[in-house]
């Protein structure tokens, strides 16, 4: 004895025979409104949601959404710096300089300069002798034009989809709580090394991005940053001078506040509480970082 089984019609066609439902919704859809997905076939409603609450956009959604106001702010900001290196006696292909010595991170180290009356004399600096400034400041210097224009060119690209999807302050925050997590990472593994560069912050808007993705759906190896986090990942541990420890810092540090921020946009709503929770990690990574540098820096070592 068969069972007879209803003939299942397309929710958006009623007079077309359904072959298979939405995986997300689970409404029955017809071979035309079947739309390929990540994951099976999704209706054509769901995939407009999902492109609304993606954070993956496209040049147009970029305009709609206005300008990233604070990631040309912190591209502007590099760029100024650089020009101050070329000024200060620097290179432009390579960094360095006065300006650099002054601003670049290292935890301890010495500046030798050579004097009339004693000879040679060696400064201490770092952040070990006071210099906290430098854990921000170093996150601005870059080693050269070409380190400059790549980490500029992934800061804005990643800031034109973060920063309208968290808001201005909270994009702010996030940032400087990844770049202060970069140095947190150089301190606590390079400590007397000197590193220049924003990619600890860099590295951390990927790994907010990555979170933002997965949350909304998005597959991230079809969409292309889980391939560049990976791409970059081996840069970072194949190419001698990449600091591992500015990346790794800021990466996880990305995914971790990320992943709080979000969570605390969907339980709050309040846009603050995400901006004060970055702030206050912050605060804990100076400190980390404050640590760091006095506690693995060796005094005989150094270098400016």
């Amino acid at each position: 004895m068969t069972e007879s089984v209803p003939i299942t019609t397309c929710y958006r066609h009623p007079d077309r025979r359904a072959g298979v439902t939405c995986q997300r919704c689970d409404r029955p859809i017809c071979p035309s409104c079947m739309v390929q997905a990540s994951v099976g076939f999704q209706c054509p409603e769901c995939i407009k949601g999902s492109a609304k609450a993606s954070p993956v956009m496209s040049v147009s959604d970029i305009r709609r959404a206005g300008r990233p106001i604070v990631t040309e702010v912190l591209i502007a900001l590099n760029v100024i710096a650089m020009l101050a290196v070329v000024i200060g006696g620097g290179s432009p292909m390579r960094g360095g300089g006065d300006v650099s010595d002054q601003l670049l991170l290292i935890g301890r180290g010495q500046i030798v300069e050579q004097s009339a009356r004693f000879g040679f004399v060696a400064t201490p600096v770092g952040v070990s002798e006071g210099e906290w400034y430098r854990i921000f400041t170093g996150g601005f210097l870059h080693a050269g034009i070409l380190h400059l224009a790549m980490n500029m060119l992934l800061l804005y690209l990643l800031g034109s989809q973060l920063e309208p999807l968290l808001g201005r302050m909270r994009f702010l925050t996030l940032y400087l709580a990844c770049l202060v997590a970069g140095s947190f990472g150089v301190l606590l593994v390079t400590p007397t090394a000197a590193t220049v560069g924003a990619s600890g912050a860099v590295f951390g808007l990927m790994g907010a991005a990555v979170v933002a993705q997965r949350q909304s759906g998005v597959d991230i190896w079809r969409n292309g940053i889980g391939g560049l986090i990976v791409v970059n990942l081996l840069l970072t541990f194949a190419v001698p001078g990449i600091s591992v420890g500015a990346h790794i810092g800021g990466l996880v540090c990305g995914v971790v506040v990320g992943a709080i921020v979000l969570a605390l946009d969907r339980a709050v709503k309040v846009p603050w509480v995400g901006s004060l929770v970055c702030v206050a990690i912050t605060l804990v990574l100076v400190g980390g970082c404050v640590w760091a540098a006095g506690q693995w820096a060796d005094p005989v070592l150094g270098g400016g």
